[in-house]
């Protein structure tokens, strides 16, 4: 008796099933009706509609979030957010915290870094703005390590300008891993790629952050206001 062989191939397609010998009598090229999907495809059709500019299904809403916040995220921003939002809780206790530090090239201080800035500011989160905190010709993660530890979490603003910028600076590997090994540091990819900034540094880029080229500068600014900021003020 013609076994069917669904379970190895899974009849993912019209040929796959006209190629099994149980099930090719039942099928044809001009009609399909898949019995077997992969977990990937079932989870792409199921969220299709969550509102992503990047083509990523966005339909996960964060334990961190209010009851009535409409902020929705990727699988993948909550296990890169998750660890960030433990460690923010747990320096919840500390005094006199900003709630965001912003690094960024100097290049982008009039441009992406201020709007970022303002967005913040504008959502009633205190930013240590490295224009405003920083002196000019610090070492830049000589100062990110001092912004951490007057802030809840840092955000460093990866462009064009930033690349270049740390790429002159050679960057300590040892130092950057200190602060990612803090999970307090989370990358805002803005006009480059992470393939860019992995090329320039590779501990860097080896941590997931956020992206415009996926979501808008104010939806981004959103989904960290919504992080830094208590559960109970959130409404």
């Amino acid at each position: 008796m013609a076994r069917c062989t669904a379970p190895r191939y899974g009849h993912r397609s019209a040929s796959a099933a006209e190629n099994c010998p149980a099930c090719s009598s039942r099928y044809s090229r001009s009609y399909y009706s898949p019995s077997y999907s992969s977990p990937a495809s079932s989870y792409s059709s199921s969220s299709s509609s969550s509102g992503s500019s990047g083509g990523k299904s966005r339909n996960v809403k964060a334990r961190w979030s209010s009851s009535g916040s409409t902020i929705l995220y990727t699988p993948e921003e909550i296990r890169t957010l998750t660890p960030v939002r433990e460690n923010i809780e747990k320096r919840s206790n500390l005094l006199d915290l900003r709630d965001v530090f912003l690094c960024h090239a100097w290049d982008d201080r009039k441009e992406s870094a201020k709007e970022l800035h303002d967005l913040l500011e504008s959502k009633g989160i205190s930013v240590w703005f490295s224009e405003k905190d920083v002196l000019l010709g610090s070492p830049l993660m000589r100062e990110i390590d001092k912004g951490l530890a007057k802030s809840k979490v840092g955000i460093v603003l990866v462009t064009p300008s930033f690349l270049k910028r740390i790429n002159n600076a050679g960057i300590a590997d040892k130092e950057l891993s200190a602060l990612l090994a803090r999970d307090l540091l989370i990358p805002i990819v803005h006009n480059t790629t992470y393939d860019d900034l992995r090329d320039v540094s590779p501990l860097l880029g080896s941590r997931s952050g956020l992206s415009t080229s996926e979501e808008t500068m104010a939806e981004i600014a959103s989904k960290l206001a919504e992080l830094v900021t208590p559960e109970t003020v959130l409404n």
